[in-house]
C-alpha cells in the first residue's frame, strides 16, 4: 500500500491550525476583553462564553449527520468543510469588533454562537478525513501526528501572538478589532488552504452518527471509559480555568497585561517538547503511573504559584508555569493513549465495536469542560466583588477581587485537579493489567 505524501499530510494536518486558534482564543481573551474593554459584568460574560459551547455540543450530531448524508450524495465532505472554512474566520472577527453603539454582551454572544456553529461545520467532517484518507492504521498515526504538531502550532499562534497583536495596535478596543481580523485571516488561510487539499479524499461513511444519549446507553456498561472520561473532563476544566484567569493574572497581579503572552508560550511551549519523553516513561512504567504522576505535579504547581504569584516573583511565576506545561503535556497524551483501550475492552465483553458512540461521548465532555472553564471564573470574579470596567475609564479592584482572581487562577485548578485523582486511581484498579504494563 502507497504511503501518503507528505505534501497530502501537511495538506490536512494544516486544517489543526484554524481549529486550534479557535479553541484556545476565546477561553484565553474573550472574557477579558468583555470584562475589562466593554465594561460587561463578570456573570453575564461567563454566560455569553459558555452557552455557545454548550450549543456546540448539542450540534455536533447533527453535524455529523449532514456530513454522511453529504458524503453518500457526492462521495465527499467538501461542502461543510468549505461553509466552515469560510463563515468560521468572518464570525471570529466579528466577536472582538463590537460597535460603540450595541451592547458588548449581546454582539460578542451572537458571534461567538455563529462562530461556534461555522467550527461544528468545519470540526466534525475534518475529524471524520483521517479514517477515509487510508485503510492502514499506521498510515492513520502518520496523519494524525502530522494533526497534533499542527494543532500545537494554532494554539501556540492562539496564546503567544494574539496577546502580542493587542499590544502592537496599541490595546483596547481597537487593538482587540486589529487581532481578530489579523488571527482571522490566519485561521482562513489554514482552513481554506485544508479544504483545498482534502478535495481528493473519496468519503464513505460508515453507519449513522448517534446522538449523545443514544451513545450513552451503548456505552453505561463500560466503567472504564467512564472513569477516564471523568478524570479528563475534570482535568480539562481545570485547565480552562486557568487559561481564563492568565490575563488577569498577568493585568492586575504582575502588572503588564503583555504577560499573558509570555505566560502561554511558557506552558504551551514545553508541553511540546515533554511529549516524547511522557511517551518513553509510560512505556518503561506504564501510562496510568505516568498519568497519575503527571495530574499530582500539575496539582503542585498550580499550589506553588499562589505564593509566586502573590509576591510578583515574575521568574519564579514563569519557571513554575513552565513546570506545568510540562505535565500538561501528560494530561494531554496519557489519556488519549488509554481510551482505545476502553473501547477494545468493551468490543470484547459485549462482541459490538462501538467506537463512534465512546469518541462522541469523548469529544462532548471534553467540550463541556473547556466552554465550563471561563464561565466558572467569571463566577469566582463576581463572588470576589471583581469590577469590570473598560481601560479608558480604569477602576482600582478591590483587595477581595484580587484575592479572587489569584485563588481562581490557581487554588482552583489545583483543587479540580486533586478532584480527578481518584477517578485516575480508580481507573488503574480497573484495569490493572495496563497499569503494571508497559504502555
Amino acid at each position: 500500500m502507497s504511503r501518503l505524501g507528505r505534501g497530502r499530510l501537511l495538506g490536512y494536518g494544516v486544517g489543526s491550525v484554524g481549529t486550534g486558534v479557535f479553541s484556545a482564543v476565546p477561553g484565553l481573551l474573550l472574557l477579558y476583553y468583555l470584562t475589562d474593554m466593554l465594561g460587561v459584568p463578570a456573570a453575564v460574560a461567563g454566560a455569553v462564553l459558555v452557552a455557545p459551547k454548550i450549543w456546540d455540543v448539542l450540534l455536533n450530531p447533527l453535524v455529523g449527520a449532514a456530513s454522511d448524508r453529504e458524503a453518500v450524495r457526492t462521495g465527499r465532505r467538501t461542502r461543510l468543510l468549505t461553509a466552515g472554512s469560510a463563515a468560521l474566520p468572518v464570525a471570529f472577527a466579528l466577536m472582538f469588533a463590537v460597535p460603540g453603539d450595541v451592547p458588548g454582551a449581546l454582539w460578542a454572544g451572537a458571534a461567538f454562537l455563529l462562530a461556534a456553529t461555522a467550527f461544528a461545520c468545519f470540526q466534525v467532517p475534518y475529524v471524520a478525513l483521517p479514517a477515509e484518507m487510508s485503510p492502514d492504521p499506521g498510515e492513520r498515526t502518520r496523519i494524525m501526528s502530522w494533526r497534533v504538531v499542527c494543532l500545537t502550532v494554532g494554539i501556540l499562534v492562539a496564546g503567544g501572538l494574539a496577546p502580542a497583536v493587542v499590544d502592537l495596535a496599541g490595546g483596547g478596543r481597537a487593538g482587540y478589532a486589529v487581532m481578530g481580523v489579523t488571527i482571522g485571516a490566519i485561521m482562513a488561510a489554514a482552513l481554506a488552504g485544508s479544504t483545498l487539499a482534502t478535495r481528493w479524499v473519496p468519503s464513505r461513511p460508515g453507519p449513522r452518527q448517534l446522538g449523545p444519549v443514544a451513545a450513552f446507553r451503548l456505552a453505561r456498561g463500560n466503567r472504564p471509559f467512564f472513569v477516564l472520561l471523568a478524570a479528563f473532563v475534570t482535568q480539562a476544566l481545570a485547565v480552562a480555568v486557568m487559561l481564563a484567569g492568565a490575563p488577569y493574572v498577568a493585568s492586575y497581579r504582575l502588572g503588564d497585561y503583555g504577560l499573558t503572552s509570555v505566560m502561554f508560550v511558557c506552558l504551551v511551549g514545553p508541553s511540546m517538547l515533554a511529549v516524547p519523553g511522557w511517551a518513553w516513561l509510560a512505556r518503561v512504567h506504564g501510562a496510568v503511573r505516568c498519568y497519575l504522576a503527571a495530574s499530582v505535579g500539575f496539582c503542585g504547581v498550580a499550589v506553588a504559584l499562589i505564593p509566586a504569584i502573590a509576591s510578583g516573583g515574575l521568574i519564579a511565576t514563569l519557571a513554575l508555569t513552565a513546570l506545568a506545561g510540562v505535565c500538561y503535556a501528560a494530561l494531554q497524551l496519557l489519556p488519549l493513549s488509554l481510551l482505545p483501550d476502553t473501547v477494545h475492552a468493551d468490543a470484547a465483553r459485549t462482541g459490538h465495536a462501538q467506537s463512534g458512540a465512546f469518541t462522541g461521548l469523548w469529544t462532548a465532555g471534553e467540550t463541556a469542560g473547556l466552554a465550563l472553564g471561563p464561565g466558572l471564573f467569571a463566577l469566582v470574579l463576581t463572588l470576589s466583588g471583581f469590577t469590570s470596567a473598560p481601560t479608558e475609564a480604569p477602576v482600582a479592584q478591590p483587595p477581595g477581587a484580587l484575592t479572587g482572581l489569584l485563588l481562581g487562577f490557581t487554588a482552583l485548578p489545583a483543587l479540580l485537579m486533586l478532584i480527578s485523582l481518584p477517578f485516575v486511581v480508580r481507573y488503574g484498579r480497573l484495569t490493572p493489567t495496563r497499569t503494571k504494563e508497559a504502555a
